[in-house]
């Protein structure tokens, strides 16, 4: 009997480890706006918010775009399964501002500003819409967007703070779309040349309120659905005799994950970049998927103006396929 005991003990011990674990943040909205941004962000296992190397994007840090050297616009489209689609615009400057008592040819900026505008477009088409008899009558599709300003401040050589003003707007089916309003906070400092720490927040207030009542009348709901607060800490480091570039993130967010991330980028020669990292490693739940990635960027020059060509290919698991993410980008 003691034998039968035990050996239910250890049926039932494997078949309870063996269930996979809940995780709250895969049913919260905004899920399409914590993807990543572009194909060198999501190349990097999209563990950039400490990273002012590059074209950089207020998306991962609004205290960034105070660092952008020159005008940077890039775009990217996604590949996806599953009729999915994700595309992204960005457009990012910076603006220096010099002491009049300073007339020196080699003058250094007292301060340094920063703009960054940007979207984010997603949703699912060929939906087949179906009457109770199982015939097809229609074909509708979903769209989900984010429109982003962020704006940021260099009080100094080493520290800069940023704010994002992020809108969304989601149409879902018919008359039933919602709209939200969220906040993403930043600030980074540079240790040194070579290292940079950064600490953000992300989606402050960012929710989804719905009214049901244009389809369903007296029977629809009004349900509010709340964004997750996201809380980031990176790093960075950068050696720039050697090409090298690497970064890594903890994120926490209120719907009890501890995601870790990291990316690497070599400049392997003046206009060629490769790069790959590892997102979405849950420490508090290893059966959440892990997203590896590669990638990388081609640049050429122009009299003033520098073209790249960027790729990233993102493991993405449980889907047919995987994602290919394939971007352009413009400096001038």
């Amino acid at each position: 009997m003691r034998k039968y005991i035990f050996l239910f003990f250890i049926l039932f011990t494997a078949l309870v480890t063996a269930q996979p674990q809940f995780s709250k943040i895969s049913s919260s909205p905004g899920a399409f706006s914590r993807m990543g941004f572009g194909a060198r962000g999501m190349g990097m296992g999209n563990s950039m918010s400490a990273v002012t190397y590059g074209n950089l994007v207020s998306y991962y840090n609004p205290a960034l775009s105070a660092f952008q050297e020159k005008n940077a616009f890039q775009t990217s489209y996604s590949i996806l399964s599953l009729d999915r689609s994700l595309n992204f615009l960005n457009f990012t400057r910076r603006f220096d501002f010099y002491s009049s008592s300073d007339t020196s040819a080699n003058k250094k900026p007292r301060s340094s500003a920063g703009i960054s505008l940007g979207i984010i477009n997603s949703g699912v088409s060929g939906i087949e819409v179906r009457d109770n008899q199982g015939m097809k009558s229609d074909v509708v599709s979903t769209s989900e967007n984010q429109f982003f300003i962020g704006l940021a401040n260099r009080f100094s050589e080493k520290f800069s703070l940023g704010i994002a003003i992020k809108f969304y707007y989601f149409k879902l089916y018919e008359e039933i779309n919602s709209t939200g309003f969220g906040i993403d906070l930043g600030a980074l400092y540079r240790i040194n040349d070579k290292f940079n720490l950064s600490f953000m927040l992300t989606d402050l207030n960012s929710k989804y309120k719905w009214d049901s009542s244009p389809i369903y009348k007296e029977e629809g709901s009004a349900p509010e659905d709340k964004f997750p607060l996201i809380k980031k800490i990176g790093f960075s480091y950068r050696d720039e005799k050697s090409g090298v570039l690497a970064s890594v993130e903890l994120e926490a967010s209120n719907k009890e994950t501890n995601i870790f991330r990291f990316g690497i980028e070599y400049n392997i020669f003046t206009d060629l970049y490769l790069r790959g990292g590892i997102d979405q490693i849950n420490l508090k739940n290893k059966d959440f998927p892990v997203e590896p990635s590669l990638g990388f960027s081609f640049f050429r020059s122009f009299n003033n103006i520098r073209i790249g060509v960027d790729y990233a290919f993102v493991v993405e698991q449980y889907s047919p396929t995987d994602r290919h993410i394939v971007g352009l980008n413009v400096t001038f």
